[in-house]
């Protein structure tokens, strides 16, 4: 690349390259809306072109596009008025599940000069899910001799929605005999059981029917019921008793097949075979569950028998049901709450959108080139990742935001190599191979003589084995005067971890000056400069 010894062009060049730079920087802003999921198709969500203030002319012309990481075209830009609006159905339950936040993320990209704008959109639930129980009706078999205040575990509801919509209140039908119990274990957990009011009489009433109702906390409220069907029994009259009600375990998600989750502890009063217990699973038992884990009939032992994985699944609840052999048996239940533990086992995802190719020789310092963009699926410090070039690299990658960066250009222009990591002790890596096509200017030189050479050549005989990693890096030509000699430099190195293998053959082919080069099987990607002397108008 040419530059001017004297003011003029150079000072220009020089201003505008940090112009461009403070503009890409003034661009990196962050630009919050909200939304309710289900909103209609045209909903208006923002004025996003007035509040990264940007004139409604310039939409078109600089090239005013939005992109949205994996969530398709939820949203879209209206480029006569510059607003944001809905364009399809946004659901928040099938976007973030059960997750207290929920947003999306928008890059918000303009050319002339480029700049981008971060844009977060936050998704706000609606009451459209409805309180739901497992089964339409609940089974109890209930002994008349049980004492008054005696308690029998119900199964409650469950709401996909969060916050006060997923706040459920519970109503049991009028009863004589049975009133609702209900603790609460935590805001959104709650532990139902009926309560015996007045001693069971079978030959007065052997079977009651009642009604249980779910109730959420959403305007207008929604509600979901289920039928409670209650046999009452002569015999055997003490059900297992758990030794907690609530088993809480933590497993890191790399735990091994195989490995004991728990171990439950029940009793029976009963003796004989009406105190022999046989554990099992509940009833409707969750597919991921039976996948996962196993249960000994006998002993109670909870199994690990799948994979766990974080980012899938970060906590089950197991529901554990103890039954006797008596005749007819009697039950109890206890809940285990298996929580999962992250491990660094993602390594980070790496994405590279070019801007700016290909490159002019004369591009200005500073001048984008590419947008970098990285993800890691692990949590809390697993998640945290830096990225930098290879060493040696002549371009600069700069932290526009959190996981975001930009490629600059520098002196001269490579294939390069993007590397990230993560912070963690036993760190993850992965890199990303990106090419830059460089374009010269045309400029005639008289009389100009060029010599080529090949820099760090490969050792005697080849690289070892039948075919080697590379990675090419072009010099860039320097004018001189006529009749100047100069030479151009390719140069190789190794790279690792592979990105591509080339072949290579074993005998290098010599010159004519009598220097060594070689020849990959792709000349699509690495060309030879032979070294050639001519004296004649030459046009790069």
């Amino acid at each position: 690349m040419l530059f001017p010894r004297q003011g003029g062009k150079g000072a220009l060049r020089l201003l505008l390259s940090v112009l461009l730079l403070a503009a890409w920087k003034t661009g990196s802003g962050q630009v919050h809306y909200s939304v309710a999921e289900e909103a209609k198709h045209g909903t208006f969500v923002g004025r996003i072109a007035q509040d990264l203030g940007l004139e409604l002319a310039e939409l078109v012309p600089r090239l005013f596009r939005v992109a949205s990481k994996g969530h398709g075209d939820l949203l879209e830009v209206n480029l006569q008025n510059g607003i944001l609006f809905v364009n399809s159905r946004i659901d928040r339950e099938e976007l973030c599940r059960r997750s207290a936040e929920c947003s999306l993320h928008l890059e918000v990209i303009v050319d002339r000069p480029l700049q981008v704008f971060h844009v977060v959109v936050e998704v706000k639930d609606i009451n459209d899910n409805p309180p739901v129980f497992r089964a339409r009706e609940q089974r109890l078999f209930i002994p008349e001799s049980r004492l008054v205040d005696s308690r029998f575990p119900i199964e409650g509801a469950a709401d996909e929605d969060i916050g006060t919509n997923a706040l459920l209140t519970y109503t049991l039908s009028p009863s004589d005999y049975f009133s609702l119990d209900v603790q609460a274990s935590d805001e959104l957990s709650k532990s139902l059981s009926l309560e015996l009011r007045k001693s069971l009489d079978r030959e007065e009433t052997s079977e009651l029917h009642l009604l249980l109702t779910a109730t959420d906390g959403g305007k207008p409220e929604l509600e979901g019921t289920v039928q409670l069907l209650i046999t009452v029994l002569d015999v055997n009259d003490n059900a297992p008793l758990f030794a907690q009600a609530v088993y809480r375990v933590h497993l890191l998600e790399s735990t091994a097949n195989g490995t004991l989750v728990t171990t439950l502890n029940a009793s029976d009063a009963d003796e004989g075979v009406n105190g022999e217990i046989v554990f099992s699973f509940g009833s409707d038992v969750p597919l991921n569950i039976q996948k996962n884990f196993k249960i000994d009939s006998n002993s109670g032992e909870i199994r690990l028998i799948g994979r766990l994985d974080y980012e899938e699944t970060k906590s089950y609840e197991i529901q554990v049901k103890a039954v006797d052999k008596g005749n007819p048996p009697m039950s109890n239940h206890c809940k285990v709450l298996v929580k999962v533990l992250d491990v660094n086992d993602n390594a980070p995802q790496l994405a590279i959108t070019p801007l700016s190719l290909p490159v002019r020789e004369d591009t200005p310092l500073g001048t984008v080139i590419a947008f970098v963009s990285v993800s890691d699926r692990d949590s809390g410090v697993y998640g945290q990742v830096t990225c930098s070039l290879m060493p040696h690299i002549p371009f600069k990658l700069v932290s526009t935001f959190k996981n975001y960066y930009s490629l600059l250009a520098s002196p001269q222009g490579n294939p390069l190599v993007v590397g990230c990591k993560t912070k963690s002790g036993d760190i993850f890596c992965s890199s990303e191979m990106f090419f830059i096509e460089l374009i010269n200017i045309p400029i005639s030189l008289q009389g100009t003589r060029l010599k080529t050479k090949l820099e760090n050549p490969p050792p005697p005989g080849g690289f070892s084995g039948s075919s080697a990693l590379l990675a090419g890096t072009v010099g860039v030509l320097e004018v001189r005067a006529p009749g100047t000699r100069r030479s151009a430099v390719k140069q190789w190195r190794r790279c690792a971890p592979p990105h591509r293998q080339l072949r290579f053959p074993r005998r290098l082919p010599k010159l004519q000056s009598g220097e060594q080069c070689f020849q990959p099987a792709s000349p699509r990607q690495f060309q030879y400069i032979q070294e050639a002397e001519r004296r004649r108008s030459v046009s790069l």
